[in-house]
């Protein structure tokens, strides 16, 4: 009697794609995954009586094209107007804050995206919200573990509102210890020094100034010194 022949080897399974992960903004600490539960451990389904309220809202951070902040808000705004989303999408921002520069001698105000290239989203996330948010022109994904979004924790959204309400107008410092600089205001006016010390806390820098010869410490305000 022949032999049969030995089956065929099973084709190999097709590679599944990984996704793509969305870059954690700088200003957020990495979050801890949700503790996995055995099959056994899982609490039973809830009755309909006793589901948890519906108004659920957190705080989301959504990754989009830096420079196209407020374009995608814009976006994001009008696609919760026409696909009837304000009962799950609530508030669209893009942290901004005042800052002071000195350019040229002169000082200016100009206002500065404090996380350039996320904005934030307050919404209760289910699967229509996801999919408004997700599929607005420009946005490129949330931020989260894998591919659930994380909500920010409630100290975070309260640090980031302090900056924007924050009363005096953050100083941008353009300069570094080491380098040189110019006075641009008080006694020392035109004076070219290096920087010893920055003090962010007080607004300070000590420059170290050329005065009858000898390098003397002066103490300044962070607008009465530019980069040389």
């Amino acid at each position: 009697m022949q032999a049969e022949p030995a089956p065929a080897a099973a084709p190999a399974p097709a590679p599944v794609a990984e996704p793509v992960p969305v870059p954690y903004p700088p200003f957020l600490p990495v979050l801890p995954a949700a503790p996995v539960r055995a099959a056994a451990e899982e609490p039973a389904a809830k009755p309909a009586a006793a589901e948890e309220p519906a108004d659920d809202r957190h705080w989301y951070v959504v990754h989009c094209y830096s420079g196209y902040e407020n374009k995608v808000r814009h976006n994001l705004e009008q696609r919760i107007d026409t696909m009837g989303m304000k009962d799950k999408i609530f508030d669209v921002v893009v942290p901004t804050e005042e800052e002071i520069e000195v350019r040229d001698g002169r000082r200016r105000t100009v206002e500065r995206r404090v996380f350039p290239g996320y904005i934030l989203v307050q919404m209760i996330l289910t699967e229509d919200s996801w999919y408004v948010v997700r599929n607005t022109p420009g946005v490129t994904g949330f931020v989260g573990m894998g591919n659930e979004p994380t909500a920010l924790r409630p100290e975070e959204v309260a640090q980031i509102i302090k900056r924007m309400e924050a009363d005096a107008p953050r100083i941008k410092v353009t300069y570094k210890a080491g380098q040189k600089v110019r006075i641009v205001d008080g006694p020392f006016n035109d004076f070219i020094g290096t920087v010893d010390e920055i003090d962010m806390e007080r607004a300070k820098v000590r420059v170290m100034v050329s005065f009858f010869g000898r390098d003397t410490p002066v103490e300044l305000d962070f607008l009465q010194v530019e980069k040389a």
